[in-house]
């Protein structure tokens, strides 16, 4: 477990440790906002794309075989990362990195559970979602101190000892866990999911500079696509992912709730820094230390969080936390210029003590209703959608706020003013969809949860 930890830390760590150098980045290669943030949204939207390929790939592989694969793939990715000069390789660096990530969660999570008893799984789930949870917290500050001193490419060199270490604890402590039973791939099935995660995210992430019809049309076809890659799961013998978890009405309405807290998590990650850094001037080391102790509340309150829950349930955890975040957010859209930074560091905080206290919880919720059988199809699904919520919510929020940052621009030169405005009116769309997740928490209570 702790071989797999480590892998899984330094994986989602890689997701955000660029978002505080974006505005240095902006400037070298000469790209705006919205290209800049591919960076990060491209690396998560591979991952989604291949995340329901980990169930067949759990299923036909060992699980040593499948991590020895996995930290290699994402080594390959770091040094050519490390090596490039210009935003395409870059990215492709990036994209390459992504590859050997989309398997490390799936990976950890199955073997938790094949592992443990469903009586200690609050706690491991705690401990895991804590685990990865603090990878992409932890990139913005870690990121923070190197940058005052270094370029970005220092960046990628420091992961390289950890993933050589990865690979040797891989090798020698590894033992498989899973059962192989080698299930037959169906390639049309990879394709559908691949066209339908690609054209929703896109026309989202792209909303400020494509035109709505093109938007419209690359929306469309991505929506077609999903239905049909669903459709084609229900008529397969062997589907790629059983779509049948979604008939547990609980397990649907976690998913929801899971999926609006990564939306709204994630997207802090990124826009938070260009908040501190264009809009409160300050410099990246400073943005890192802002945004470490929320960090530091997810990493202590999600174990004990996922302790709460085995002794006493989610019916009080659970909404209590979605709540929190509902009010955090609704008061962040309420920061201007003469605030100070402190009140930022304040309601993150609180924002990060509800994600703890609901994110890991729900995903237990969510599989404890889940027979043994469904255990890899419904972890590939958490995992899938909840990357797939990662890119919306940084492509949407970050899109909502560049378009009212433009059309303050329109009318005053103020850049700083500009920064505040647009963040205002994305926290405000935030604070809705938070209130339908906190609605979506208060139905779980009605329900009981099954144990099979």
């Amino acid at each position: 477990m702790f071989t797999l930890l480590l892998g899984s830390f330094i994986a989602f760590f890689n997701e955000t440790i660029l978002n505080i150098a974006f505005p240095k980045l902006m400037t070298e290669m000469n790209v705006g906002a919205t290209t800049v943030q591919w960076l990060t949204t491209g690396y998560v939207l591979v991952i989604a794309i291949l995340m329901p390929v980990t169930a067949f790939l759990i299923s036909t592989f060992t699980t040593k075989k499948l991590f020895m694969e996995a930290v290699t793939l994402f080594l390959i990715g770091t040094i050519c990362a490390f090596f490039s000069t210009s935003f395409p390789l870059l990215l492709i660096s990036r994209i390459i990195q992504a590859f050997g990530t989309s398997m490390m969660m799936p990976i950890l999570i199955n073997t938790a559970l094949a592992i443990y008893p469903r009586e200690k799984r609050g706690l491991v789930m705690g401990t895991c979602v804590c685990v990865v949870s603090l990878g992409p917290a932890f990139g913005p500050t870690f990121s923070g101190i190197l940058l005052q001193y270094f370029s970005w490419h220092i960046l990628f060199l420091v992961l390289i000892p950890f993933l050589i270490t990865c690979l040797i604890l891989g090798y020698i402590y590894l033992e498989n866990v899973n059962t192989i039973t080698k299930p037959k791939i169906d390639y049309l099935s990879i394709l559908l999911s691949a066209i339908g995660i690609a054209c929703i995210i896109y026309p989202i992430s792209s909303i400020s500079s494509v035109n709505t019809l093109t938007i419209s049309i690359i929306f469309v076809i991505g929506v077609t696509s999903t239905i049909l890659f669903c459709r084609r799961q229900t008529l397969l013998k062997q589907p790629m992912l059983q779509i049948k978890s979604f008939k547990y009405p609980v397990f649907t309405r976690s998913i929801l709730i899971i999926i609006i807290i990564q939306m709204l998590l994630f997207s802090m990650n990124i826009i938070l820094p260009m908040v501190l850094e264009n809009g409160f001037k300050t410099s990246s080391l400073v943005t890192g230390i802002v945004l470490l102790p929320a960090t530091l509340f997810n990493a202590l309150l999600s174990p004990l969080a996922g302790k709460f829950y085995d002794n006493m349930g989610g019916k009080i955890v659970i909404p209590g936390g979605v709540l929190l975040i509902c009010i955090s957010t609704f008061m962040l859209s309420n920061i201007t210029k003469s605030d100070s930074t402190s009140m930022i560091v304040i309601l993150y905080c609180f924002m990060c003590i509800g994600a703890a206290m609901s994110a890991s919880n729900t995903q237990t919720t969510a599989l404890n209703q889940l027979p043994d059988k469904f255990r890899a199809d419904g972890i590939a699904i958490i995992n899938t959608l909840m990357q797939v919520a990662g890119c919306l919510g940084s492509s949407l929020f970050l899109g909502i706020m560049s378009i009212y940052e433009n059309r303050y621009l329109i009318v005053s030169d103020s850049k700083i003013d500009a920064t505040f405005y647009g963040f205002s009116f994305s926290m405000r769309f935030a604070t809705i969809i938070c209130i339908i997740g906190f609605i979506l928490s208060l139905t779980l209570k009605y329900q009981n949860i099954i144990r099979r």
